[in-house]
Protein backbone atom coordinates (compact mmCIF):
# COMPACT_ATOMS: atom_id res chain seq x y z
CA UNK A 1 0.00 0.00 0.00
CA UNK A 2 2.85 2.59 0.86
CA UNK A 3 4.94 1.51 -2.59
CA UNK A 4 1.19 2.18 -4.48
CA UNK A 5 1.15 5.33 -2.43
CA UNK A 6 4.65 6.30 -3.04
CA UNK A 7 4.00 5.61 -7.02
CA UNK A 8 1.42 7.32 -7.27
CA UNK A 9 2.73 10.72 -5.75
CA UNK A 10 5.93 10.23 -7.76
CA UNK A 11 4.30 10.12 -11.20
CA UNK A 12 2.46 13.18 -9.99
CA UNK A 13 5.10 14.60 -9.08
CA UNK A 14 6.45 13.85 -12.70
CA UNK A 15 3.75 14.99 -14.37
CA UNK A 16 3.53 18.31 -12.64
CA UNK A 17 7.34 18.83 -13.73
CA UNK A 18 6.64 18.38 -17.22
CA UNK A 19 3.75 20.32 -17.23
CA UNK A 20 5.69 24.00 -15.82
CA UNK A 21 8.54 23.04 -18.18
CA UNK A 22 6.01 23.45 -20.59
CA UNK A 23 4.30 26.41 -19.71
CA UNK A 24 7.88 27.87 -19.28
CA UNK A 25 9.39 26.89 -22.50
CA UNK A 26 6.09 28.11 -24.57
CA UNK A 27 6.37 31.61 -23.41
CA UNK A 28 10.23 31.53 -24.06
CA UNK A 29 10.30 30.44 -27.89
CA UNK A 30 12.08 33.14 -29.75
CA UNK A 31 9.87 35.14 -32.69
CA UNK A 32 9.86 34.28 -35.95
CA UNK A 33 11.29 35.92 -38.58
CA UNK A 34 9.60 38.60 -40.45
CA UNK A 35 7.42 41.73 -39.50
CA UNK A 36 3.82 40.33 -40.22
CA UNK A 37 4.49 37.21 -37.86
CA UNK A 38 5.24 39.04 -34.83
CA UNK A 39 2.05 40.08 -33.46
CA UNK A 40 2.33 38.19 -30.26
CA UNK A 41 5.70 40.56 -29.10
CA UNK A 42 4.55 42.89 -26.05
CA UNK A 43 5.50 46.39 -27.28
CA UNK A 44 4.98 48.33 -23.52
CA UNK A 45 2.54 48.26 -20.93
CA UNK A 46 1.57 50.59 -18.90
CA UNK A 47 0.37 49.67 -14.66
CA UNK A 48 -2.07 52.77 -12.59
CA UNK A 49 -0.29 52.88 -9.30
CA UNK A 50 -3.63 52.68 -7.51
CA UNK A 51 -4.35 49.31 -6.86
CA UNK A 52 -7.93 47.28 -6.50
CA UNK A 53 -8.66 44.91 -3.34
CA UNK A 54 -9.10 41.08 -4.70
CA UNK A 55 -13.12 39.77 -4.35
CA UNK A 56 -14.51 42.95 -4.74
CA UNK A 57 -17.02 44.24 -7.44
CA UNK A 58 -14.65 45.67 -9.31
CA UNK A 59 -12.45 42.76 -9.62
CA UNK A 60 -15.67 41.08 -10.57
CA UNK A 61 -16.65 43.42 -13.66
CA UNK A 62 -12.98 43.28 -14.57
CA UNK A 63 -12.92 39.57 -15.31
CA UNK A 64 -16.46 40.14 -17.05
CA UNK A 65 -14.76 42.46 -19.47
CA UNK A 66 -11.63 40.56 -19.88
CA UNK A 67 -14.42 37.61 -20.87
CA UNK A 68 -16.10 39.81 -23.05
CA UNK A 69 -12.97 40.80 -24.82
CA UNK A 70 -12.06 37.07 -25.40
CA UNK A 71 -15.10 36.78 -26.78
CA UNK A 72 -15.81 39.72 -28.83
CA UNK A 73 -12.51 39.68 -30.46
CA UNK A 74 -13.45 36.37 -32.80
CA UNK A 75 -16.32 38.68 -34.26
CA UNK A 76 -15.00 42.24 -34.83
CA UNK A 77 -11.06 43.83 -34.69
CA UNK A 78 -12.50 46.63 -32.12
CA UNK A 79 -14.59 47.11 -29.32
CA UNK A 80 -15.37 49.19 -26.47
CA UNK A 81 -17.23 47.81 -23.19
CA UNK A 82 -18.56 49.51 -20.11
CA UNK A 83 -19.45 47.26 -17.02
CA UNK A 84 -20.84 47.87 -14.05
CA UNK A 85 -21.99 51.60 -14.71
CA UNK A 86 -25.91 51.03 -14.91
CA UNK A 87 -26.38 52.80 -11.40
CA UNK A 88 -25.16 55.01 -9.09
CA UNK A 89 -24.90 52.78 -6.18
CA UNK A 90 -22.16 50.20 -8.54
CA UNK A 91 -20.02 52.97 -10.14
CA UNK A 92 -17.37 52.19 -7.15
CA UNK A 93 -16.95 49.05 -9.37
CA UNK A 94 -17.20 50.09 -12.86
CA UNK A 95 -14.88 48.95 -15.97
CA UNK A 96 -14.01 51.08 -19.01
CA UNK A 97 -12.37 49.76 -21.71
CA UNK A 98 -11.78 48.42 -25.44
CA UNK A 99 -9.57 46.50 -27.55
CA UNK A 100 -8.13 47.13 -30.84
CA UNK A 101 -6.30 44.77 -33.55
CA UNK A 102 -4.50 46.24 -35.90
CA UNK A 103 -5.89 46.67 -39.19
CA UNK A 104 -4.58 43.93 -41.53
CA UNK A 105 -4.78 41.22 -39.42
CA UNK A 106 -6.76 37.71 -40.19
CA UNK A 107 -9.37 37.47 -37.56
CA UNK A 108 -7.96 34.35 -36.44
CA UNK A 109 -4.98 36.25 -35.47
CA UNK A 110 -6.50 38.91 -33.74
CA UNK A 111 -8.61 36.86 -31.52
CA UNK A 112 -5.35 34.90 -30.61
CA UNK A 113 -3.24 37.73 -30.35
CA UNK A 114 -6.23 39.58 -27.78
CA UNK A 115 -6.44 36.48 -25.92
CA UNK A 116 -3.23 36.71 -25.03
CA UNK A 117 -3.11 40.31 -24.16
CA UNK A 118 -6.28 39.03 -22.08
CA UNK A 119 -3.94 36.60 -20.20
CA UNK A 120 -0.89 38.87 -20.13
CA UNK A 121 -2.07 41.74 -18.45
CA UNK A 122 -3.35 41.24 -15.06
CA UNK A 123 0.02 39.52 -14.48
CA UNK A 124 2.10 42.51 -15.84
CA UNK A 125 -0.22 44.78 -13.69
CA UNK A 126 -1.62 43.09 -10.96
CA UNK A 127 -4.57 44.46 -9.06
CA UNK A 128 -3.64 47.80 -10.83
CA UNK A 129 -7.22 49.64 -11.94
CA UNK A 130 -6.22 50.95 -14.81
CA UNK A 131 -3.78 49.10 -17.25
CA UNK A 132 -2.91 49.12 -20.96
CA UNK A 133 -0.53 46.46 -23.07
CA UNK A 134 0.09 46.77 -26.52
CA UNK A 135 1.01 44.21 -28.32
CA UNK A 136 2.79 43.81 -31.96
CA UNK A 137 -0.78 42.98 -33.34
CA UNK A 138 -3.33 44.45 -31.00
CA UNK A 139 -3.99 46.71 -28.07
CA UNK A 140 -6.02 46.44 -25.02
CA UNK A 141 -6.53 48.97 -22.08
CA UNK A 142 -9.34 49.19 -19.35
CA UNK A 143 -9.36 51.98 -16.48
CA UNK A 144 -12.13 52.27 -13.66
CA UNK A 145 -13.41 55.64 -15.17
CA UNK A 146 -14.60 56.51 -18.74
CA UNK A 147 -13.19 59.46 -19.50
CA UNK A 148 -10.17 58.23 -21.66
CA UNK A 149 -12.82 56.97 -24.25
CA UNK A 150 -12.86 59.20 -27.63
CA UNK A 151 -10.62 61.97 -25.99
CA UNK A 152 -7.40 62.87 -28.23
CA UNK A 153 -4.03 61.60 -26.55
CA UNK A 154 -0.95 62.34 -28.01
CA UNK A 155 1.65 61.77 -24.63
CA UNK A 156 3.97 59.05 -25.90
CA UNK A 157 3.44 55.79 -24.34
CA UNK A 158 6.93 54.09 -26.19
CA UNK A 159 9.16 55.02 -28.88
CA UNK A 160 12.07 52.95 -30.48
CA UNK A 161 14.61 54.23 -33.23
CA UNK A 162 17.49 51.76 -34.76
CA UNK A 163 20.75 51.91 -33.95
CA UNK A 164 21.34 51.52 -37.81
CA UNK A 165 21.06 54.65 -39.51
CA UNK A 166 21.07 56.09 -42.76
CA UNK A 167 22.57 58.78 -44.95
CA UNK A 168 21.15 57.73 -48.31
CA UNK A 169 19.38 60.95 -50.09
CA UNK A 170 17.10 58.74 -52.13
CA UNK A 171 16.12 56.67 -48.68
CA UNK A 172 15.32 59.92 -46.65
CA UNK A 173 13.30 61.05 -49.69
CA UNK A 174 11.00 57.65 -49.98
CA UNK A 175 10.96 57.65 -46.30
CA UNK A 176 9.03 61.08 -45.97
CA UNK A 177 6.30 59.73 -49.09
CA UNK A 178 5.38 57.06 -46.80
CA UNK A 179 5.29 58.99 -43.83
CA UNK A 180 3.26 61.97 -45.42
CA UNK A 181 0.95 59.20 -46.59
CA UNK A 182 0.45 57.64 -43.16
CA UNK A 183 -0.11 60.62 -41.41
CA UNK A 184 -3.26 60.96 -43.98
CA UNK A 185 -4.96 57.57 -42.78
CA UNK A 186 -8.15 57.37 -41.37
CA UNK A 187 -7.81 53.89 -38.98
CA UNK A 188 -5.57 51.73 -40.53
CA UNK A 189 -3.04 52.65 -43.47
CA UNK A 190 -0.05 50.79 -44.86
CA UNK A 191 2.35 52.55 -46.98
CA UNK A 192 5.63 52.14 -49.36
CA UNK A 193 7.55 54.18 -51.55
CA UNK A 194 10.60 52.12 -52.59
CA UNK A 195 12.75 50.06 -50.18
CA UNK A 196 10.55 52.18 -47.15
CA UNK A 197 7.33 50.80 -45.65
CA UNK A 198 5.49 51.58 -42.91
CA UNK A 199 1.82 51.61 -41.48
CA UNK A 200 0.07 53.46 -39.08
CA UNK A 201 -3.27 53.33 -36.82
CA UNK A 202 -5.65 55.69 -34.13
CA UNK A 203 -7.26 53.73 -31.91
CA UNK A 204 -11.01 52.92 -33.12
CA UNK A 205 -12.77 55.48 -30.75
CA UNK A 206 -11.44 58.54 -32.06
CA UNK A 207 -13.10 60.77 -34.53
CA UNK A 208 -11.72 61.24 -37.90
CA UNK A 209 -10.23 64.68 -37.30
CA UNK A 210 -8.71 63.78 -33.69
CA UNK A 211 -6.74 60.92 -35.78
CA UNK A 212 -5.67 63.18 -38.39
CA UNK A 213 -3.94 65.46 -35.43
CA UNK A 214 -2.56 62.20 -33.50
CA UNK A 215 -0.51 60.87 -36.48
CA UNK A 216 0.60 63.92 -37.85
CA UNK A 217 1.98 64.51 -34.25
CA UNK A 218 2.86 61.14 -34.27
CA UNK A 219 4.58 61.54 -37.43
CA UNK A 220 6.96 64.90 -36.66
CA UNK A 221 7.70 62.66 -33.15
CA UNK A 222 9.09 60.11 -35.37
CA UNK A 223 11.29 62.26 -37.49
CA UNK A 224 12.63 64.59 -34.89
CA UNK A 225 13.10 61.90 -32.16
CA UNK A 226 14.88 59.44 -34.08
CA UNK A 227 16.30 61.40 -36.97
CA UNK A 228 17.88 59.28 -39.76
CA UNK A 229 17.36 55.84 -38.12
CA UNK A 230 16.79 52.93 -40.90
CA UNK A 231 13.67 52.32 -38.62
CA UNK A 232 11.36 53.88 -36.18
CA UNK A 233 8.17 53.22 -34.12
CA UNK A 234 6.29 55.99 -32.11
CA UNK A 235 3.58 55.23 -29.98
CA UNK A 236 0.97 58.09 -28.43
CA UNK A 237 -1.74 57.71 -25.88
CA UNK A 238 -4.04 56.91 -29.00
CA UNK A 239 -2.43 56.00 -32.15
CA UNK A 240 0.87 55.15 -33.71
CA UNK A 241 2.77 55.37 -36.24
CA UNK A 242 5.56 53.39 -37.83
CA UNK A 243 8.69 52.56 -40.94
CA UNK A 244 11.18 50.61 -41.71
CA UNK A 245 13.66 49.81 -44.67
CA UNK A 246 12.61 46.69 -46.46
CA UNK A 247 13.70 43.87 -45.07
CA UNK A 248 14.92 45.66 -41.56
CA UNK A 249 13.40 43.80 -39.56
CA UNK A 250 14.51 40.11 -41.27
CA UNK A 251 18.27 41.10 -41.39
CA UNK A 252 18.97 43.06 -37.88
CA UNK A 253 17.91 42.56 -33.90
CA UNK A 254 14.19 40.83 -35.09
CA UNK A 255 15.24 37.92 -32.59
CA UNK A 256 15.82 40.42 -29.64
CA UNK A 257 12.31 40.72 -27.92
CA UNK A 258 11.25 43.72 -25.90
CA UNK A 259 12.36 43.76 -22.74
CA UNK A 260 8.88 44.19 -21.64
CA UNK A 261 7.84 41.12 -23.66
CA UNK A 262 11.17 39.11 -21.41
CA UNK A 263 9.50 40.09 -18.40
CA UNK A 264 5.94 38.59 -19.26
CA UNK A 265 8.33 35.46 -20.12
CA UNK A 266 9.62 35.59 -16.81
CA UNK A 267 6.36 36.19 -14.78
CA UNK A 268 4.59 33.65 -16.07
CA UNK A 269 7.51 31.46 -15.54
CA UNK A 270 7.76 32.31 -11.75
CA UNK A 271 3.97 31.84 -11.65
CA UNK A 272 4.03 28.54 -12.86
CA UNK A 273 7.08 27.93 -10.71
CA UNK A 274 5.01 28.80 -7.45
CA UNK A 275 1.77 26.89 -9.00
CA UNK A 276 4.22 23.56 -9.49
CA UNK A 277 5.43 23.96 -5.63
CA UNK A 278 1.55 24.56 -4.61
CA UNK A 279 1.13 20.88 -6.25
CA UNK A 280 4.46 19.25 -4.43
CA UNK A 281 3.46 20.89 -1.03
CA UNK A 282 -0.13 19.36 -1.65
CA UNK A 283 1.15 16.40 -2.17
CA UNK A 284 3.43 15.57 0.76
CA UNK A 285 0.73 16.79 2.94
CA UNK A 286 -1.39 14.14 1.66
CA UNK A 287 1.08 11.13 1.79
CA UNK A 288 2.29 12.76 5.26
CA UNK A 289 -1.47 12.10 6.55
Amino acid sequence: MLSSLQLHTTQRIILALRLSYLLIFTFSLPSSHGYPSRSHITIYASCSEEKYQPNTLFESNLNTFLSSVASSSSQVTYNSFAIGNESSTQQEGSVYGLYQCRGDLHPIDCSKCVGRAVNEISLVCPYSLGASLQLEGCYLRYEHSGDFLGKLDTNIRYKKCSKDASSDVEFFRRRDDVLADLQTANGFRVSSSGLVQGFAQCVGDLIVSDCSSCLIDAVGKLKSLCGSAAAADVFLGQCYARYWASGYYDESDSHNNDEVGKSVAIIVGVFGGLAVLVVLLSICKKAAG
